[in-house]
């Protein structure tokens, strides 16, 4: 049986004790440390993991997630490798079309099909092969081509030439609706699904994912699969719903993103993801006081969420290890937080739920 990972997020862990709280994380039980790359809510990622690094010994890091429209693919890549360098090859590069990092610049999530030609970039770079001057599309009224400056000799193409010698970073998307999912079944290692806990739903996008992979002439075995999963281990349901709203929130409106449902709902699901993507306040972007959170009903969190129980945990996640998932990035609770209620059920976490999954 493959090996189950789960990972954390602890974005507010202040740049001076990232290390420290690395080795804590490592220690307790965690396979990786995940942090956001949202420039204008939290510190730059690659520094942050960076720090990470040095303080820990087998403890994954991964960017959870970039975005491919505020960093250049070479960009990307270069920092990919630095951290993976450091880190002695823990570092996953996680991808996505954006959400806050864009909104709080004024845009909204790439358009797909620059999302595609980006993986197809970006994969390159990190698998050590050249790119093609003609694919790192830039409007010429930001930079004149290199042309124009008569060199004698300029490069004939674009390569991470420092970084020969540094080992593979592996890719994962973060994905929701269908061409999404079949870009990253067609370029990257694993489909990480932001679907929610529903076993329904997730089964879908892993058939999406290896129809997806067959079609491109690649092995439906060879695409790994995993989860962003809002998960809250506390005997009290109704404290555990009230932790994990700001998270379920945030991950349910990737179901509706742009005012349509992206994959397979029934009407209850579709009309809290459609009321959700009316009302969502991206000022209180996955905070428990947004106006989103309002929206969750103890129904719908009963499907999109897990929330109770460490052994109610277990099965849940269970349901979604049997249908081929190895990883999960947890969120809805920090051991880092102030709150003992939230630290507690990250403590349940990794000392009854993962162990009991593992086994």
């Amino acid at each position: 049986m493959a090996t189950i990972e789960f990972w954390t997020s602890e974005p507010a862990i202040p740049l001076q004790r990232v290390p420290e709280a690395a080795a804590t994380l490592e220690a307790a039980g965690w396979d990786g440390l995940s942090m956001v790359d949202s420039q204008n809510l939290a510190a730059d990622p690659y520094v942050y993991l960076s720090l990470a690094a040095t303080g820990t010994t087998t403890l994954g890091l991964m960017t959870g997630v970039t975005n491919v429209v505020t960093r250049h693919p070479a960009v990307t890549a270069s920092s990919a490798f630095t951290v993976q360098s450091l880190s002695g090859g823990r570092f996953v590069l996680g991808i996505g079309r954006g959400d806050s990092a864009l909104a709080h610049i004024g845009r909204s999530p790439a358009r797909v099909a620059w999302f595609d030609r980006y993986l197809r970039t970006v994969t390159s770079y990190l698998n050590g092969q050249p790119v093609d001057m003609d694919d790192l599309a830039m409007d010429d009224s930001i930079a004149a081509p290199v042309d124009q400056l008569d060199l004698a000799h300029a490069p004939d193409d674009s390569q991470i030439r420092w970084a020969k010698k540094v080992a593979r970073v592996p890719v994962e998307v973060a994905a929701t609706g269908p061409r999404v999912i079949a870009s990253a079944a067609r370029y990257t290692d694993r489909v990480m699904f932001a679907l929610g806990a529903d076993p329904e739903r997730v089964a879908w996008g892993v058939a999406a994912a290896r129809a997806a992979a067959e079609q491109s002439g690649r092995d439906p075995q060879s695409v790994a699969f995993g989860a962003y999963v809002t998960v809250v281990c506390d005997p009290d349901v109704a404290s555990a719903r009230t932790m994990g709203l700001g998270s379920a929130s945030l991950f349910a409106r990737f179901s509706a993103m742009h005012g349509k449902v992206a994959a397979p709902a029934d009407k209850t699901q579709s009309d809290v993801f459609t009321a959700i993507h009316q009302a969502y306040d991206m000022n209180r972007h996955a905070r428990e006081d947004g106006d989103q959170t309002r929206l969750l009903t103890d129904e719908f969190l009963d499907r999109f969420a897990i929330m109770g129980s460490p052994s109610y945990c277990t099965d849940r996640l269970g349901e979604l290890v049997e249908l081929g998932l190895t990883k999960f990035v947890v969120t809805g609770t920090s051991a880092s937080s102030r709150d003992p209620r939230v630290a507690e059920a990250s403590a349940r976490f990794t000392s009854e739920v993962a162990p009991a999954l593992r086994s």
